[in-house]
């Protein structure tokens, strides 16, 4: 089977691109603007990271159920674009000398609730678009989106942010969002309904649990990308001080090396559904999740520059992120597709919200954490805890049942 244009997919696929340019270049954009306009520390990172999974603590389970029950392309065209203002509304603070880490953390939130409602709305309105043997390649299709983004999106943005500035490039970026809004809202597709539950709102609640840690297989899964969420939080939240001030590198090489891990993650969502075909979903997944532990091994071993090996020490890192990327490519869409081609439509949205509400609530752990860790004994310190952290949640899953799970 292929995928059709006529099921609003191709348009979906546009728009779920201009938002990952955006999530991209506005994460890269945030973390320069307070690590070099606003002299934060890598504990600074760590916070405004967790301001912006803070919400799925508190109202992520919630948002399940109000998706389960709720028109998901408007709420995925509305939060697009909030999210686009809520950008410029960091631009006016800066432009007006308003801006401060409070201020970043407390828009961040906000975001976040956004983020809460579109990703849910975002992954339960895929099954809607195409049928249950397509989902696989459906996600590699959006997985390589957000492999373009990743590669190009940090390049790109050191690029922006070494000429303009990083205020001017976020203002810019919120357009991403704004566009991708537009094009959402005017998807045309077959409807597929849902069964009308008379279940109570705390029922229903309780039904979408109970169906993730339940599941024999899904629960595995669930807890083992809990626990990797942790360790790969810690990894990204000291990656831009270990780069920009342990090794001196600056903006626009950090974007370049970065984009090595985007470049991974194309080839790794190009083969995704084959490789998962080949060897089955679930060791496609097992054996990503190794790749990760070499990856940050690699990054850990870059010398900074005072070493007058520049040249080694960007090459090792580009290697570090391709690997990186690679695993992310391969394991995602297996991973999303097997999540969505087990859950039923009317629990789609319950099923998103309760595995990411718990995997955002191990950054809000994690990224202050590696924050405070790095700003005491180094950030390349932290990068070998997580290391070991995610070498751990590999030998665990490629060893438990998980390993031997397909999509029929």
């Amino acid at each position: 089977m292929k995928l059709s244009a006529s099921n609003g997919f191709y348009a979906f696929w546009i728009a779920s691109t201009n938002t990952y340019f955006g999530t991209y270049v506005t994460t890269f954009v945030l973390q320069v603007l307070i690590v070099v306009h606003l002299d934060g520390s890598a504990l600074d990172v760590g916070w405004i990271n967790a301001s912006r999974w803070l919400p799925y603590v508190f109202l992520g389970l919630i948002v399940g159920v109000l998706i389960d029950r709720t028109n998901r392309q408007l709420v995925i065209a509305t939060t697009d674009i909030c999210r686009g203002i809520l950008l410029i509304l960091i631009f006016l603070l800066y432009s007006f000398d308003k801006l401060n880490i409070i201020n970043i953390a407390s828009l961040m939130i906000l975001f976040g609730i956004l983020s809460i409602f579109n990703d849910s709305a975002f992954q339960s309105f895929l099954p809607q678009l195409v049928p249950r043997q397509l989902l696989t390649k459906a996600n590699a299709r959006l997985e390589q989106s957000g492999a373009v983004a990743e590669t190009s999106g940090p390049a790109l943005a050191g690029w922006v942010t070494s000429l303009i500035t990083a205020p001017f490039t976020i203002v810019i970026n919120s357009a991403s969002y704004f566009l991708s809004g537009i094009i959402i809202t005017f998807i045309k597709h077959p409807p597929k309904t849902s069964p009308i539950s008379t279940l109570t709102f705390n029922q229903l609640l309780k039904e979408g649990i109970n169906w993730v840690y339940g599941h024999k297989n899904l629960r595995i899964l669930a807890f083992n990308t809990h626990i990797w969420f942790l360790f790969h939080s810690m990894t990204t939240t000291v990656l831009i001080t270990y780069v920009l001030i342990e090794l001196g590198l600056n903006s626009f090489i950090l974007g370049v090396t970065l984009s090595s891990a985007g470049i991974g993650a194309v080839v790794g969502a190009t083969y995704a559904p084959k490789i998962g075909i080949k060897l089955g979903t679930g060791k496609a997944i097992s054996i990503a999740r190794l790749l990760y532990f070499p990856a940050v091994i690699l990054i850990i071993l870059a010398q900074p520059v005072q070493t007058n090996w520049i040249t080694g020490a960007i090459i090792i890192l580009m290697i570090g992120q391709f690997i990186y990327g690679l695993a992310m490519g391969i394991e995602g869409p297996n991973e999303m597709g097997y999540r969505q081609s087990i859950t039923p439509l009317q629990l789609q949205g319950r099923m998103n919200t309760t595995i990411r509400s718990i995997n955002r609530s191990m950054i809000i752990v994690g990224a202050p954490l590696a924050g405070l860790i790095a700003d005491e004994i180094g950030s390349r310190n932290v990068l070998g805890i997580s290391a070991t952290g995610l070498v751990i949640c590999a030998t665990w899953l490629f060893l438990s049942p998980i390993r031997n799970v397909k999509i029929d």
